[in-house]
């Protein structure tokens, strides 16, 4: 009995399949396999579901192996939050193992690493700071990374290897071995920093010069462009970056695709802990799907940075 004019649907009449007939996206082959205690990273990567997010850890892991293998680039854009969370050795050893041939920063990264290279610590306690005026004010931070920076832009350097050079020659950077930007400087690693002015603490300073500033990050903007035109093969790396980063690496395709240097079969990743907009877009969605029949792929691995980086690093090969 209804209360209505349509009636509940009668059921006798639908048709079934035996389950074993039909195919599944699971498969009891495809689940974990438990690891043991001591078991290797390798063996333990192998142990991982063969599903979603399992696989295509892999697949980043495969990608990063083969591009390695090939001499093909890799570029880890890197956000501020990636440095302070100590992640500079592991990123050092990965540049030493050939795992990195470029790292593109956004301004946060550039200063984090600065100042863990002269006092050994980074990341003051913004709510303490901000209500006394305080916040970004240190004196050598502000002082020294604009000079750098004026100083390369005469020499006609971009600010990666601006300020790179300023720490690496520098006797006032006692911590610059864990400096990804003076280690980066000595072997010869280029490293780009993308700034966009009055996001950063060091624009507020006396010593900051928006001229040479504008300029210099320009000229790395144009490196790095030139680097993802050489990118047919490689892989490109977002770690940390929700705007500033992905927004350049999109325009650096373009470019590369205008003057016909548009990379093919290319892999990108977005590390994050959250999967932003424009990451998604500009890093995982857009390349692939520019580049054609000849396209990449794109990752999404969601997960802290002071885990997954040193997770992805252990599981490469040595």
């Amino acid at each position: 009995m209804s209360a209505y004019r349509s009636k509940p649907l009668q059921l006798e009449g639908i048709s079934t399949y035996p389950l074993a007939s039909r195919p599944g996206k699971v498969a009891v082959k495809d689940f974990a396999r438990v690891a043991g205690r001591r078991v290797s990273v390798p063996k333990w990567l192998g142990s991982l579901p063969r599903i979603l997010a399992g696989n295509d850890f892999r697949a980043v892991v495969a990608a990063l192996e083969r591009a390695r293998t090939r001499h093909k680039h890799i570029i880890w854009g890197l956000g501020g939050h990636v440095i302070k969370v100590g992640l500079a050795p592991v990123l050092i050893d990965l540049m030493r193992r050939g795992y990195v041939t470029a790292f593109a920063m956004n301004g946060a990264a550039l200063i984090h690493d600065f100042e863990i290279a002269l006092v050994g610590r980074t990341s003051e306690d913004v709510p303490e700071m901000l209500g006394r005026g305080r916040f970004g004010m240190a004196e050598e931070t502000g002082r020294f990374i604009n000079e750098a920076i004026v100083a390369g832009d005469h020499d006609g350097l971009g600010v990666g290897v601006a300020v790179g050079r300023f720490l690496a020659r520098s006797g006032q950077a006692p911590f610059k071995r864990s400096s990804v930007l003076a280690v980066a400087y000595r072997r010869r690693v280029p490293v780009t920093v993308h700034i966009a002015i009055g996001t950063d603490i060091v624009h507020m300073h006396r010593a900051f010069d928006a001229r040479a500033t504008g300029a210099a990050t320009h000229r790395d903007f144009r490196l790095l462009a030139a680097l993802v035109g050489r990118m047919d093969g490689g892989v490109y790396l977002n770690v940390g970056s929700a705007v500033i980063l992905p927004e350049v690496f999109l325009k650096c395709l373009s470019l590369a695709a205008n003057l016909g240097r548009a990379p093919r079969r290319m892999t990108t990743v977005n590390l994050d802990f959250i999967q932003g907009y424009r990451p998604t877009q500009n890093v995982v969605l857009r390349p692939p799907r520019a580049a054609g029949r000849d396209a990449g792929r794109g990752f999404a691995l969601t997960g802290h940075h002071e885990i997954m980086v040193p997770l992805l690093a252990a599981a490469l090969k040595r």
